[in-house]
């Protein structure tokens, strides 16, 4: 049964989930190598979302910005557009410039494209330097959104159709193109990829923040573009793979295209974090590859199956509030269903068709103060969000689970493993461990009333 969407009904947010789709798009282009995102904006709006990339990532994040100014919100700014890129390419040489726009650039009524084409007459010696707008308006739409519109320009920008390249699906018959939603980690797309290998393919995935912002050290001392992540290069070959794997209702946009462009065969997941998703991509390794699952990952699925069993008796009926993105949303709801669990509110920052898949009677299209509402209505015992939502949980006065963006106030969440059975499994853990600080499930030991119980004072006879 679909749940009913509660459109927003107040005039301001008074306490914000939603992270802008500027930013979206700007961690989208950070998965490729030798990238750079420069935001259409002004300078405090780039500041400002790099804080939170640093903060969550605990990285140097590459970002630049046009920093449009008073004179150029008024008068216009695509000088500001093409001096940016200008210099740029000169100074960098980057294999990709991602060009997302702010909010102050669509107020002002910036055509994003149009400054692209002014530049590339203007500058004809760059040509070779891709470089993909997005029009990407913080005031619609949220991060998840953001992501998609960019994943989805650069492949039109940068994927040749197929009778164009000659490329044909299946020539590359161990190559297997993921599209990821912005809901996974580094971790999860590391796992992923660790996944899809053992069946003896070759993982693309785009964006791969699991190479670029995966928390490791560089050779060089400084570098001004992204280090790893996806090869630019490699878009040129997702017509020759021998299939698309899409995570994330998020990507559909992106995937049509992309099945538009090269005829190569999909398979869609809505999530990977429950064992009936992670059962349905093994499937659909077993019948790309033509090999069985690994003793590894079958071990994997059983010690899964043993920590459902564990975690029964304490996770069987409990009540959870979750604020997050669509997809990440409709993960953990249906994951929490799967393991007896119940989603009693539920809180979106943005509209998307996915909003129809979570298993709850309501989501609300609002803040985290609409989610305290109705947690405290519904008398949540769990709450699941990003560090915003550590306040909220205080006055509720139930425990956190953090997951999303941005995590501010923990080392490492970036790199949590929320997919696979690996994954799984450790979020039961987490989740199980959190209601034991509730005194849930615990099975306390019985005291006879004929015998002093052992915080009662002895009575010694004579």
């Amino acid at each position: 049964m679909k749940p009913e969407i509660l459109k927003r009904s107040k005039a301001l947010s008074v306490n914000p989930l939603k992270t802008s789709a500027t930013l979206g798009a700007a961690l989208a282009f950070l998965g490729f190598r030798r990238a750079i995102p420069m935001l259409h904006g002004s300078q405090g709006c780039t500041a400002f979302g790099k804080v939170f990339f640093v903060r969550h990532f605990r990285e140097p994040i590459p970002i630049q910005s046009t920093a449009m100014e008073q004179v150029s919100a008024i008068m216009g700014a695509n000088e500001n557009v093409a001096e940016g890129l200008r210099v740029l390419c000169e100074k960098s040489q980057p294999d990709l410039i991602g060009l997302p726009t702010t909010g102050l650039a669509e107020a002002q009524g910036t055509d994003i494209h149009m400054a692209v084409r002014e530049f590339r007459a203007k500058y004809p010696q760059h040509a070779a330097i891709p470089i993909v707008a997005v029009s990407t308006p913080d005031f619609t739409g949220c991060m998840e959104s953001g992501f998609a519109l960019a994943v989805r320009a650069i492949i039109d920008t940068l994927v040749p159709e197929a009778a164009t390249a000659g490329t044909k699906p299946g020539r590359r018959r161990r190559q297997v193109n993921v599209l990821a939603g912005s809901a996974l980690t580094p971790g999860d797309l590391e796992h992923l990829k660790e996944l899809i290998a053992s069946f003896g393919l070759r993982p693309v995935v785009l964006p791969d923040l699991s190479d670029s912002l995966d928390g490791h050290l560089p050779e060089e001392e400084f570098n001004p573009l992204t280090i790893g992540g996806a090869l630019v290069n490699e878009l040129a070959t997702l017509g020759d793979a021998a299939a698309t794997l899409v995570i994330g209702a998020s990507m559909d946009a992106a995937a049509d295209l992309l099945r538009e462009r090269t005829g190569v065969p999909e398979h869609r997941f809505q999530h990977l974090m429950s064992l009936t998703a992670v059962d349905a991509l093994m499937q659909t390794l077993i019948a790309i590859s033509g090999n069985p699952v690994p003793e590894r990952i079958e071990r994997q699925r059983a010690q899964l199956q043993d920590a459902m069993l564990d975690c029964h008796f304490m996770l069987g009926l409990t009540r959870f509030a979750i604020a997050a993105d669509a997809d990440l949303l409709v993960g953990f709801s249906q994951f929490l269903t799967a393991v007896g669990a119940e989603t009693v509110a539920a809180v979106a920052p943005a509209t998307a068709p996915a909003l129809d898949h979570v298993c709850c009677d309501r989501v609300a299209i609002g803040d985290l103060e609409d989610l305290e509402s109705m947690a405290r209505e519904r008398e949540a015992e769990i709450l699941i969000g990003s560090s915003h939502a550590v306040h909220t949980a205080q006055r509720l006065g139930i425990p956190l689970l953090r997951a999303g963006f941005p995590q501010y106030d923990r080392v490492g969440g970036y790199q949590r493993t929320w997919i696979g059975y690996q994954g799984a499994r450790a979020t039961l853990f987490d989740l199980a461990n959190l209601l034991l600080t509730l005194e849930r499930g615990e099975i306390h030991p019985y005291y006879s009333r004929l015998s002093p119980r052992p915080d009662e004072p002895r009575q010694h006879t004579h």
